[in-house]
């Protein structure tokens, strides 16, 4: 069976690094479906959700993302994220209560540089309790 090495890394920790028969995961033009043999391909991604079905029909990977690049070669698939959490590990709570206090922050915030950094914080938040209610069927 054809696979494709994937790598998903942020600034703390390699997430997953592994063999994959696919990967799918949020580009800033929609949704990206990676294969074996894939064109070679760099693009920015947005907050969301990395999927990847394991070699040999095993169990799908689920990491979220808050951003990133994409690096596609033929055989290798590397995912260089600003923030990157294994699905297993969210935290509705801890998520809720970060963007119930960037809310706060977007609130007092003042100047156009504040404003964009809250909203950027606010934008990723909300896609990560998103990327949560998905991933626990809800």
């Amino acid at each position: 069976m054809n696979t494709i090495h994937v790598d998903v890394v942020s600034a703390e920790e390699s997430i997953f690094s592994g063999e994959a028969e696919f990967v799918v995961l949020p580009g800033e033009a929609g949704e990206l479906g990676i294969y074996p043999r894939h064109t070679p391909l760099i693009t920015r991604i947005k907050p969301g959700v990395v999927r990847i079905k394991r070699e040999g029909g095993g169990e799908e990977e689920q990491v979220f993302v808050a951003g990133g690049i994409l690096e596609v070669q033929p055989n290798v698939v590397t995912v260089l994220a600003d923030t990157a959490i294994r699905g297993k590990d969210l935290d509705e709570a801890k998520a809720s209560e970060a963007l119930r206090a960037a809310e706060d922050a977007r609130r007092n915030a003042t100047s156009d540089l504040e404003i964009a950094k809250v909203e950027a914080e606010m934008s990723a938040l909300a896609a990560q309790l998103a990327a949560i209610k998905k991933l626990r069927g809800r």
